[in-house]
């Protein structure tokens, strides 16, 4: 389970999450939705402390830590809470010079001190589950769009964090090459795989998402389930701006 208890965030004096609460349960997907600049990709990045609130405090299973104004966090603190996540991002960032196997075992080897042979076992496992396993060695810069973000869904999941955490995952994608992570992304969700997701794709939102948090200016807006968010939310605010993403084809600044 993830708890976010009033987190807020500021950059300067720009507040970029005021005051946030979410309860996040376990073995479930929570797409987070909202117009450019809400503070979507922002709370992900909180929440796996690649940018550190200036209040409130984080849960993830049984990790926690409370965070104040002026409070350091040590480099302990944060590794113990990035052991529960993984991160998947717009751009993929895969490591050019690596091959597909070699990005999925990078972090299994340097950062936790697996043998070789115990991390390509699990990459070659993952590539699998992604439908990548035929493209093993394949350097990045002749992989599809599509296949590296499928490449960098099985990075992030190699370590068996208690969370993936998916920034905008179809963004850089034109329609077709998006299908696949969206099915990748699905069939994780089946298997129980705890996902919070900053997505501006409603078709993956609606597909896969058991709950959805609304944000504007930082603020949650509305949470609900999937279904009653994209049918009939009940703030006006949030009917709206699902209206213009359906108006638009199911693309907006995310």
């Amino acid at each position: 389970m993830i708890e976010l208890s009033h987190i807020e965030k500021r950059f300067g004096d720009a507040v970029i999450l005021r005051d946030i609460n979410l309860l996040l349960p376990e073995r479930s997907v929570t797409a987070l939705i909202g117009p450019s600049g809400g503070g979507k990709s922002t709370l992900l990045r909180c929440i796996n402390l690649l940018e550190i609130p200036q209040a409130g405090r984080l849960r993830i299973g049984d990790e926690s830590i409370d965070f104040a104004e002026g409070r350091k966090i040590g480099w302990k603190d944060i590794r113990r809470i990035r052991l529960q996540t993984g991160m998947v991002f717009q751009n993929f960032q895969l490591f050019p010079h690596r091959t597909a196997i070699q990005n999925v075992m990078e972090g299994l080897v340097t950062v936790l001190g697996w043998p070789e042979a115990k991390a390509r076992a699990r990459a070659m496992e993952l590539l699998e589950k992604v439908d990548l396993a035929h493209k093993a060695d394949a350097w990045p810069a002749s992989l599809s769009g599509g296949q590296q973000q499928r490449v960098a869904i099985a990075r992030a999941l190699a370590p068996s964090p208690r969370v993936l955490l998916c920034d905008e995952p179809t963004s850089a994608l034109d329609p077709e090459l998006s299908q696949e992570v969206v099915d990748v992304l699905s069939a994780l969700a089946r298997e129980g795989t705890t996902m919070v997701m900053a997505t501006h794709d409603i078709r993956l939102a609606s597909r896969i998402a058991d709950q959805v948090v609304f944000l504007e200016a930082g603020r949650v807006v509305e949470t609900g389930r999937g279904a009653d968010i994209f049918s009939h939310a009940a703030e006006e605010r949030t009917r709206r701006f699902v209206a213009s993403i359906h108006a638009a084809g199911g693309a907006s600044a995310g």
